[in-house]
């Protein structure tokens, strides 16, 4: 649970360690979501100054996409993954037999995550994930998502390997998580972190319009809404929910944003050719009401597909 990514959860994790006896040459196993791994990353890295850690992602976002590249991020009072650090695994084991078990909506949640990954990369590979996962069934069979899970882990592997510690190119990856952790924290979680990328992409989508840089009806985009659309369209309640959060609440939650600047947003959106690029705005009166005209759309947007 989202309470549960904390650093006194992480402490309560090092305390138990040491408890049954770990030392500096004991392996941690971690087994679970993103949240599972989100501690164990943490308290891995921590315990007696780095202990060496393995990782089986069981929900199909873990697998899609923080499986891999050593990020940690925990929550620390009302902000959202403000602490963190990089510590990856020596072993990834991915079994895509725990994704049979998985409710539907976590299911969306990771492909929500790996299509992200995909439309980052400014190669074929989201034309590659849409031939995979783009027609046909909402849920892709089990083999399917197998190739799916690969297709994403091998995209994002050379962001990583370009731009380990998010300096640069690897940035491209948060796409969609400015507007979608702002909405995920003023829904007070009742919005997964999944799900709230995928609202974060449309919002992306919407701020670029704001500043006239593309239209929706470009082909790259428009693809990429009319699946996020077709995806979302199966969460229950979701437009209701998004209609009792307030659109200045949510600005508030998009301004403590850790990646901003002082004077200036830092924003993932889209350039002429409907490629992502990061950029930062002034963070004046008039773009934090483009920004709230941004999260009144996407409710009304919301319940014209549910």
């Amino acid at each position: 649970r989202e309470a549960s990514k904390t650093l006194e959860t992480a402490a309560t994790v090092i305390e138990r360690m040491r408890d049954l006896g770990a030392n500096r040459q004991s392996r941690l196993v971690a087994v679970g979501g993103g949240i599972i791994q989100d501690v164990a990353t943490f308290a891995a890295s921590s315990y007696m100054r780095g202990i060496e850690w393995s990782y089986c992602p069981t929900t199909l976002l873990g697998m899609v996409d923080s499986c891999i590249g050593g990020k940690s991020s925990l929550n620390v009072g009302p902000y959202k993954n403000i602490a963190g650090n990089f510590f990856p695994p020596g072993r990834v084991l991915i079994d895509t037999e725990f994704c049979t078990s998985l409710p539907k909506i976590q299911k969306i949640e990771g492909l929500l995550e790996a299509v992200k990954i995909c439309y980052a990369s400014q190669g074929t590979e989201f034309e590659k994930y849409l031939h995979l996962a783009g027609t046909g069934e909402l849920i892709p069979n089990t083999a399917t998502l197998g190739h799916i899970i690969a297709l994403s882990l091998e995209t994002k592997k050379r962001f990583i390997e370009e731009d380990e510690f998010d300096n640069g190119v690897r940035l491209l990856l948060n796409f969609g998580h400015t507007f979608g952790h702002a909405i995920e924290g003023a829904s007070e979680y009742r919005i997964s972190h999944g799900v709230a990328v995928g609202l974060g992409m449309l919002s992306a989508v919407s701020f670029s319009e704001e500043f006239d840089l593309v239209d929706r009806s470009l082909p790259r985009i428009a693809a990429l809404v009319k699946y996020v659309n077709r995806l979302l369209a199966h969460i229950p309640d979701l437009a209701k929910t998004l209609e009792e959060i307030s659109p200045v609440q949510t600005m508030e939650r998009f301004r403590s944003d850790k990646k901003h600047r002082r004077d200036e947003f830092a924003v993932i959106i889209f350039d002429k050719d409907g490629l992502l690029e990061r950029r930062f705005v002034p963070a004046s009166t008039e773009n934090s009401n483009r920004i709230i005209r941004v999260f009144e759309n996407l409710r009304r947007e919301l319940y014209e597909i549910q």
